[in-house]
C-alpha cells in the first residue's frame, strides 16, 4: 500500500505542535516555580532591603547533624525548581526537532554561545537545576559552548537575583556581578570550546534532518521515548546531586566557622573564599543574605564581592550532574575560571565600590 504525503498544513501542525508544547509546559511550570514568586519577592526585596535569612546561619554541631540540617532547607527551597529541570531536561529531547537546536546552537562560535547565554535569561535557576537541561541539550548535539552558556547564564545573570541585589547590596554590587557575570559566561564558554574534543556535528546534522522529515509519530511511540528519557536524566543526575549536597552540608562544619574567625578586609580571605564559593551549593539568590549576614559580622568587600559571584556560578553537585556532559578538562577549565572571575572581581570592588 501506498502511503499519501501529508498536506503541507498538516506537515506544519506536526512539526510545530510538540516545540508549542515544549514551551507550554515550560512556560506554566516558571510561571509557577520562578516568575510569580519572583515578582512577590521583589517587593519584600525593596521595601524591607532584605529577602531573608542566611542559609547557612545555623551551628551545627558535627557533621551529620550540619549534612541533614543543610539538606532539608537546600532542598524544601529548590525541589519544585529540580523536578521541573528534569522534565524540561529530558522534554527537551523529545520535542524539539534537533535540527532546530543544531541551527541555533550547534556551532562552537561567539553567536551561538549568545544564544545559549539569552535562553538561559526566562529560566531564572540555580546551577543544580539549570544542570539536567544543559545535559538535555548535550544530548542533542549541541555545541559546548552554547550548553556551557546556558548552565551559567542561568544562576549568575538571573533577571531576579540582580534585581535583589540592588535593593538589598546596592547597585554597585549588582553592576559589577552583571559585568562579572557576562565575562565569565562568555569567556569561560568559549575557552572551554577550544580546549573540548572535536565533535562530529555535520553527521549529526544529517542525521536530525532526516528525523524531522518523519512527521508521523505515534503518540504512544512519544511518551514512551519521553519516560526512557526522563529516567535516564534522573538516574544520571539527581543521585549524586543529593549526595553531594549532604557532603557540603557536613563541610560546612570545618569551612564557615574559620571564615567567620577571619573577618575584615585582608587579602588572605580572597582566594580561599573564591574557591569555596565555587564548590559550595546554593538556592538561587540565596548568596545574598549570605554576603548581607557576613558583611554585618565584619566581612571585607573584595571577598564578600568574590562569594557574591563564585557562589551561584556553579557547584561541587552541578559539576558532577554534568560528569556525562562534558569533558573533565572542560568542567575543571570552568571551575577555574569561575574562581578567577571571582578573585579578579574582589579585587576590582575595593575601587570601584
Amino acid at each position: 500500500m501506498i502511503s499519501r504525503p501529508l498536506p503541507s498544513s498538516s506537515r506544519s501542525w506536526a512539526i510545530w505542535c510538540k516545540p508549542m508544547l515544549f514551551l507550554l509546559v515550560a512556560g506554566i511550570g516558571l510561571y509557577y516555580v520562578k516568575w510569580s514568586p519572583y515578582y512577590l519577592k521583589s517587593f519584600v526585596a525593596a521595601n524591607s532591603h532584605s529577602i531573608g535569612g542566611s542559609i547557612i546561619n545555623d551551628n551545627p554541631s558535627s557533621p551529620v547533624a550540619a549534612a541533614l540540617a543543610y539538606a532539608q532547607v537546600y532542598f524544601l527551597a529548590i525541589w519544585k525548581a529540580a523536578v521541573l529541570a528534569v522534565i524540561l531536561g529530558s522534554l527537551v529531547q523529545v520535542l524539539i526537532p534537533r535540527d532546530w537546536l543544531l541551527r541555533m546552537f550547534g556551532k562552537a562560535g561567539l553567536t551561538s554561545t549568545l544564544r545559549g547565554g539569552l535562553f538561559a535569561l526566562p529560566g531564572m535557576m540555580c546551577s543544580c537545576c539549570a544542570a539536567p537541561v544543559a545535559a538535555g541539550l548535550r544530548r542533542q548535539n549541541v555545541s559546548v559552548s552554547a550548553a556551557l552558556a546556558f548552565w551559567i547564564a542561568n544562576p549568575v545573570l538571573n533577571p531576579a537575583t540582580l534585581i535583589f541585589m540592588g535593593f538589598v547590596l546596592g547597585w554597585k554590587f549588582t553592576a559589577l556581578r552583571l559585568v562579572a557575570g557576562v565575562v565569565l559566561v562568555v569567556g569561560a564558554s568559549l575557552f572551554a570550546q577550544r580546549i573540548s574534543r572535536p565533535e562530529s556535528l555535520p553527521e549529526a546534522a544529517v542525521e536530525a534532518v532526516e528525523v524531522a522529515t518523519q512527521t508521523q509519530t505515534v503518540a504512544g511511540n512519544l511518551l514512551g521515548r519521553w519516560m526512557r528519557t526522563l529516567w535516564q536524566l534522573f538516574w544520571t543526575t539527581i543521585p549524586i546531586y543529593v549526595l553531594a549536597v549532604l557532603a557540603l552540608g557536613a563541610a560546612r562544619v570545618g569551612l564557615f566557622p574559620h571564615v567567620e574567625s577571619m573577618m575584615g578586609d585582608g587579602w588572605s580571605l580572597l582566594v580561599p573564599l573564591a574557591i569555596i564559593g565555587t564548590m559550595f551549593v546554593i538556592p538561587t539568590a540565596a548568596e545574598i543574605p549570605i554576603v548581607q549576614t557576613l558583611m554585618n559580622l565584619g566581612l571585607g568587600t573584595a571577598p564578600a564581592v568574590a562569594l557574591l559571584i563564585t557562589l551561584p556560578s556553579i557547584s561541587l553537585p552541578s559539576l558532577l550532574m554534568l560528569r556525562k556532559s562534558f569533558d573533565r578538562r572542560v568542567l575543571a577549565t570552568v571551575a577555574l575560571l569561575t574562581m578567577l572571575v571571582g578573585a579578579v572581581s574582589g579585587a576590582i570592588s575595593t575601587l570601584v565600590i
